[in-house]
């Protein structure tokens, strides 16, 4: 196969968060809050230091050699992810999270909708966030189960 065919490739980049928040939701009540989410449903808050892994696939430019230019990628999730993240009280800061519970499943998909705006079509493959080393979500743009 000569160099010059196309091939696919996936690229990926990580960034670290500090951020707050409190798991509650509003359909519940205070008992069902506590009950559900317990000590993270602390008044107060808890932190994480987050860790998320932005994947992007696409095919392998002939000339410069990348999927993507790693400069823009870093650009794109400083706007997605760390300006409107970093060091926030994700219930209070982020309007997002006004009426959406603040779990690690929520914030992938908000990070998923943020980068969608900036990457071109097609490109965004995965974006991974780990709330702890033991807790982790991955979140392909999927939007509903198979009914």
């Amino acid at each position: 196969m000569s160099p010059r065919s196309a091939r696919l490739a996936r690229l990926s980049r990580s960034v670290t968060f500090s951020a707050c928040h409190r798991l509650h939701s509003k359909s519940l009540s205070d008992e069902e809050n506590l009950k559900l989410f317990g000590k993270c449903n602390n008044p107060n808050g808890h932190g994480h230091n987050y860790k998320v892994i932005v994947t992007v696939r696409g095919e392998i430019d002939p000339v410069s050699g990348m999927v993507m230019n790693l400069t823009e990628l870093k650009e794109y999730m400083q706007e997605a992810i760390m300006e409107p993240l970093d060091h926030k009280n994700l219930d209070q800061d982020v309007p997002y999270f006004a009426e959406v519970v603040s779990t690690t499943e929520n914030v992938a998909v908000f990070i998923w909708e943020n980068l969608q705006r900036l990457l071109p079509p097609g490109m965004l493959y995965k974006v991974k966030v780990y709330e702890t080393d033991q807790n982790v979500v991955v979140y392909k743009g999927e939007e509903r189960m198979a009914e």
